[in-house]
């Protein structure tokens, strides 16, 4: 199975546009050892040649001009997407479908009810791009918490991969019809499983908590990708940003009591074989973003590694 990083960062990207904070200043003029990143997105596939892309971000376009696998090139409209999954109804993971409407061929859009809800009333772009190359729609199921009786699907098209979606605590965009009445499904983690060698990528960049359903899920994996927005619970606050903490927007930080780094250590070696354990969706604020950094350090003393645009993990 190939996983193909197309974007590591969080919403506004790194260097965000607007932000003057110590990272995004110091990367504009070099100053810091940090590499920029796009918003965040990967695709997946077993044959090398037909791709699921999770989520499509704001940046969609300059993400798949930069992986070549995606633009195969073999008639005069083509691509190597095949599917797009969304993981929740965000912003920054869901405005690329903007991007992605020219042609006749309809879009394989893979969703749960309460996305599809919200990317067709409050925020309507499924809606929009009926007018333009339209889509096909599929429900992504999440009618369980226990892996035994969850319901995976796979995807035409796409050979040798499954999928299991599970339910995340979160909350809706802030355009959702039920922003302030949370509901399964407006955010998922899914568990990718390549059939014929039965490895496995835990995908969830919207984590804001390891939930007592989830380590039964997550055990499973060869990797464990997972939401690393934010270093502290008060980042935002320290720096003047916002007057929220990290996990009451639905974020775990790193650090800290029962943060990210102290949960993914209880994810030991599968099979004899070191467990990849990746951070991904990370702010533009978060100090590990700066490669030598105290924080970045901190995080490889833990086998913990931070996705970067670009990266490519096979399993």
């Amino acid at each position: 199975m190939h996983i193909h990083v197309l974007g590591a960062a969080a919403g506004g990207g790194f260097p965000q546009w607007n932000c003057n904070c110590p990272n995004c200043d110091g990367l504009r003029k070099g100053t810091i050892n940090a590499t920029k990143r796009t918003q965040s997105s990967i695709c997946v596939s077993s044959n090398g040649v037909d791709w699921v892309l999770f989520n499509a971000s704001p940046d969609v376009l300059q993400q798949i001009q930069d992986f070549a696998p995606l633009q195969p090139g073999r008639n005069i409209r083509d691509s190597g997407i095949q599917a797009i999954v969304l993981i929740d109804a965000q912003i920054d993971h869901t405005t690329g479908l903007y991007m992605l409407r020219e042609g006749k061929v309809k879009r394989e859009i893979y969703c749960t009810d309460m996305v599809y809800e919200d990317l067709t009333s409050g925020n309507q772009v499924l809606n929009i791009l009926s007018h333009y190359c339209g889509i096909n729609r599929h429900v992504v199921p999440i009618d369980g918490t226990d892996l035994s009786k969850s319901s995976s699907f796979t995807i035409p098209n796409v050979p040798n991969l499954k999928f299991t979606a599970v339910a995340l605590k979160s909350a809706a965009p802030p355009y959702s019809p039920h922003r302030n009445d949370p509901k399964a499904g407006d955010t998922i983690g899914v568990l990718i499983e390549e059939i014929s060698t039965g490895k496995k990528c835990w995908y969830s960049p919207g984590l804001g908590e390891i939930e007592p359903h989830l380590p039964q899920f997550m055990t499973q994996a060869d990797c464990i990708m997972v939401d690393g927005t934010f270093w502290t619970d008060t980042e935002m606050i320290d720096m003047g940003l916002m007057t929220k903490t990290a996990r009451s927007i639905g974020h775990n930080p790193q650090s800290g009591k029962g943060g990210m780094i102290e949960k993914l250590d209880e994810f030991g070696p599968k099979e004899g074989q070191a467990v990849r354990k990746v951070l991904i969706h990370i702010n533009n604020t978060n100090p590990i973003l700066r490669e030598d950094s105290a924080e970045r350090a901190t995080l490889s003393q833990h086998g913990i590694e931070v996705a970067y645009d670009g990266m490519d993990i096979i399993l």
